[in-house]
């Protein structure tokens, strides 16, 4: 099998913020895969953040991961794999302090292999996962920063969207003024979500409680971070009728079976770049659906992870929750998930009758231009 490891970067007018820090451009790292029969598979690496995370995975990815899939001989077997790696390379992430971006790696591997064995099969990634995937799934915009808020979100609603998430956690008076005025302008009947990228104490997201009730939230997301206390984050869920949501920075399986109830989740977002994958990603949605939580899956990166994203919650049929879709400006993801979003129609999109997450080389040839590592291995 032959790998191909991609970084690009994508130039942007409008910074992407948060909390936490600004993107300046759109970074994607991807895995291609081909075998000796000449089927291809493509995977996605989460690496947005710090600036220099693309090429740092990438480094990873040549030098420790892709050397060991030989060793294991379990390159047709995704899941299987994707356990044996992660136990073989347990103690390093503990010794080098870097099981996130190790985790990321393993996780993208899994989807460019599952990606590469629905092609194989003759059938879209949804339907390999599944006889009665669901040929469509619900969207929605996310991402949307403060500067501008309400009239982003009102762009959002009509592009055909139905629901929309916007960035909080910029100041109270700020964060207000802008969830109300955003739900001025989409009217009262669109689901509006808030993220606050786990930018408060307890105390400050308690106080968030009364607007949050107020705008009427779908979900209040990451309003603390991820390492505080089961207890304060029960204390938060306890404090507003708005259903809080997590899993982007879950990583491992105990998080999902023992977070969402330790701390009062109504809404489960894993991420299939960060942790895990495709087959996890799956696991994580029936454990969800069985705990009468909304699973919505995590996306803030390139087309090759959405697309893979929109397959899984169409595997599992997609009886409620969203995809997110990042809305904004990111051209590479808008053009190689365009056929899909092209059919976007009351929040909902269309799944293309393709083998895999159906891409080609071409869409991806499309951007060499911005292209900053391309690296190929043998194994």
């Amino acid at each position: 099998m032959r790998a191909t490891i991609l970084v690009h970067r994508i130039p942007i007018d409008t910074p992407v913020q948060t909390s936490f820090g600004i993107m300046h451009d759109r970074p994607s790292l991807m895995l291609r895969l081909e075998d000796d029969d000449g089927a291809i598979g493509f995977g996605e690496i989460w690496c947005n953040w710090p600036s220099v995370g693309a090429e740092h995975r990438a480094r990873l990815m040549e030098a420790l991961i892709l050397p060991l899939v030989a060793e294991s001989g379990l390159a047709d077997n995704p899941a299987e794999l994707w356990v044996w790696l992660s136990a073989r390379l347990r103690i390093l992430a503990i010794q080098s302090g870097e099981p996130g971006p190790i985790a990321q790696c393993l996780a993208g591997l899994e989807c460019a292999l599952q990606d590469l064995a629905a092609r194989r099969a003759g059938l879209p990634l949804a339907r390999f996962l599944s006889s009665e995937a669901s040929a469509s799934v619900a969207v929605y915009a996310s991402g949307i920063n403060p500067t501008g808020a309400p009239e982003t979100a009102e762009r959002a609603i009509a592009a055909g969207y139905r629901a929309c998430k916007v960035k909080v956690g910029f100041g109270r008076d700020r964060d207000r003024e802008n969830l109300l005025g955003a739900r001025a302008l989409i009217g009262p009947d669109v689901q509006m979500m808030a993220d606050a990228n786990q930018a408060w104490t307890s105390e400050e997201a308690v106080s968030f409680a009364e607007t949050a009730d107020e705008v009427g939230l779908s979900w209040l997301e990451e309003p603390l971070a991820h390492d505080v206390a089961d207890e304060d984050w029960r204390q938060v869920a306890d404090a507003m009728q708005t259903p809080l949501a997590a899993g982007e920075n879950f990583a491992s399986a105990r998080d999902f079976d023992e977070l969402p109830a330790a701390r009062g989740l109504g809404v489960v977002q894993p991420d299939l770049g960060r942790w895990g994958g495709v087959a996890q990603l799956v696991a994580v949605g029936r454990s969800a659906r069985a705990h009468c939580m909304l699973f919505c899956p995590h996306w803030l990166g390139g087309g090759v992870g959405l697309l893979t994203s929109c397959h899984v919650k169409a595997a599992l049929d997609d009886e409620d929750g969203f995809v997110e879709v990042d809305f904004n400006d990111n051209p590479m993801r808008s053009e190689l998930a365009a056929e899909i979003f092209a059919t976007l129609r009351d929040g909902r999109v269309s799944l293309p009758d393709k083998p895999g997450i159906g891409i080609d080389d071409a869409a991806i040839d499309a951007f060499r231009a911005h292209l900053t590592v391309a690296r190929e291995i043998t194994f």
